[in-house]
């Protein structure tokens, strides 16, 4: 068993990342950032013209913090772009820096400077910064973003090829150039070579390409990334196919598979499967089902940890499914869910099965929690919590959107059971419901060797929604994902004007539902 006396993986939290607008206050940090990442050409600006930007155009100024640290900004400015013209340097487009050159009434965003803190490099901090200046310029309704980009590593091969050949060469991935190569994977086109673009830049030899982006929502409204309440969210299901694993690190990456798929399709969530890592349950040396979900425990803190990073690294929120969890040496079922700025909450599985209670000595947690995301707010249930209509009326008074269930289940009438209750959960609550499971077998695994699922969101039964209220589902007993577009706004209108209208229709003056534990 494991240490009655180990910390909730959750406890200690490596990341909490906050994307915002800079501000006067934060100077002393971009500083020292700046100091670090261009400490070979010269080092931060100065102050005068930091208060200059944010004065100027205060919301093309975007960072990312962690823990009130800055560790990522992006600078941009506004611009008639005929009035530059492609033939044009730094100093010229940005007056130098002081971003005299700003123009409310122009047609381009342009790029200012952008930087990352070398320690933070590898959780995709870049992407996210440059997510947030596209969006900006969609929201502005500008033609496109342009950027003077360096070519640090042209320098190794100056004596070798000129700058066209050079960016050519990174173009087909036979030189990796770390600034030019994350610009065109990020959808950034080279429309030519800019000389002493930056004189001062010399591992770049001076030279600069000259990046676009372009708008293709150009005349298109869109809500702000940085202050809109979204209208919709994308969510991805894991169908998980449970399979044996040699080790942690083999079934990560599978996990990591999904994640990275369903990031590239833009999700804004992605659910696993309640006890997704049950194949590391045959890592036991004892075959007594007791021993093997109490080792399974041991591997939580190094699982959550592992998600929590891909999390911030896709740029994805993840329900880490459910995972065993060791506290004062009473065994737990969690769900965590692992938000993209580094925070992790968690929501323990209140009603364990009689087989969980008496084959594995599990306990029920005592905490219902609504979790606020970055698209709209949510509930989480696992598997059988979802059979007790309490709970989700709880959530529902909190105004959750999007109701989360992780499953395991092994024959299709446990399945039933849940998937009838997640469909009344639906209607009785107005929101939408989604369940995700696994499937196959584990033979060398006692007592938890099949698995029956179908993965599936529902929705509410009204003329807005399908007309089966299955928004989506997968194939049964197949692995998969599933990936589905929620209009967050249908909701509302559906309480105020459905057909039947269970929440404003609930006779509060009869009856009510109350939570008596602790909050």
């Amino acid at each position: 068993m494991s240490d009655p006396k180990a910390p909730n993986p959750a406890s200690e939290q490596e990341y909490h990342l906050e994307l915002r607008h800079l501000t006067l206050a934060d100077f002393e940090g971009i500083k020292s950032l700046m100091d670090v990442v261009y400490r070979n050409i010269g080092g931060a600006f100065s102050k005068k013209r930091y208060q200059a930007q944010i004065n100027t155009f205060a919301d093309g100024q975007i960072c990312i913090e962690d823990k009130g640290r800055i560790v990522a900004a992006a600078f941009s400015v506004i611009v008639d772009y005929e009035k530059f013209g492609d033939k044009h340097t730094y100093e010229e487009i940005t007056g130098d820096a002081y971003l005299t050159t700003h123009d409310p009434k122009g047609d381009v965003l342009y790029g200012v400077d952008f930087f990352v803190d070398p320690e933070y490099r590898g959780l995709r901090l870049g992407r996210r910064l440059y997510e947030a200046r596209k969006e900006l310029c969609r929201n502005l309704n500008l033609k496109s973003i342009m950027a003077g980009g360096r070519i640090p590593n042209y320098s190794k091969y100056a004596d070798k090829m000129t700058p066209f050949e050079y960016i050519e060469q990174v173009k087909d991935k036979e030189i990796h150039d770390p600034t030019l190569s994350f610009q065109m994977n990020n959808g950034f086109e080279v429309k030519q070579v800019l000389k002493a673009y930056l004189p001062e830049d010399n591992p770049s030899m001076g030279f600069a390409t000259l990046l676009q982006w372009h708008n293709m929502y150009y005349d298109a409204e869109k809500p702000s990334l940085l202050h809109s309440k979204f209208s919709s969210a994308r969510i991805g299901l894991v169908q998980w196919q449970m399979r044996y694993f040699d080790s942690v690190d083999d079934m990560l990456q599978q996990v990591e598979y999904f994640v990275d798929a369903l990031s590239d399709y833009k999700c804004d969530l992605a659910v696993l499967p309640e006890f997704f890592n049950a194949p590391l349950m045959g890592l036991s040396e004892s075959e007594a089902p007791i021993d093997a979900i109490w080792h399974l425990a041991e591997y939580t803190s190094e699982i959550l940890s592992a998600i929590s990073e891909l999390a911030i690294s896709y740029n994805i929120n993840i329900i880490a499914g459910s995972l065993p969890v060791v506290e004062e040496n009473d065994l737990y079922n969690v769900a965590y869910l692992c938000h993209r700025d580094g925070r992790i909450d968690s929501q323990y599985k209140l009603h364990p099965t009689p087989y969980e209670k008496n084959g594995w000595l599990m306990k029920g947690g005592d905490k219902l929690t609504a979790f606020d995301t970055d698209f709209g707010k949510i509930g989480i249930l696992i598997c059988y919590d979802v059979e007790f209509p309490e709970l989700s009326r709880l959530l529902s008074e909190e105004e959750i959107q999007i109701l989360c269930v992780p499953f395991w289940t092994d024959t299709k009438n446990g399945y039933l059971r849940v998937r009838r209750c997640a469909q009344a959960r639906a209607i009785e609550n107005e929101c939408y419901v989604a369940i995700a499971g696994s499937v196959g077998n584990l033979p060398k695994v006692d007592n938890v060797d099949i698995q029956y699922g179908q993965t599936a969101v529902f929705s509410p039964s009204d003329f807005a929604f399908p007309h089966d209220a299955i928004v989506s589902e997968t194939t049964p007993n197949t692995e998969m994902m599933l990936i589905v577009d929620l209009d967050l706004d249908k909701l509302e209108k559906l309480q105020n004007e459905g057909s039947v209208r269970n929440y404003l229709d609930k006779r509060r003056d009869l009856y009510r539902v109350q939570w008596i534990g602790e909050k």
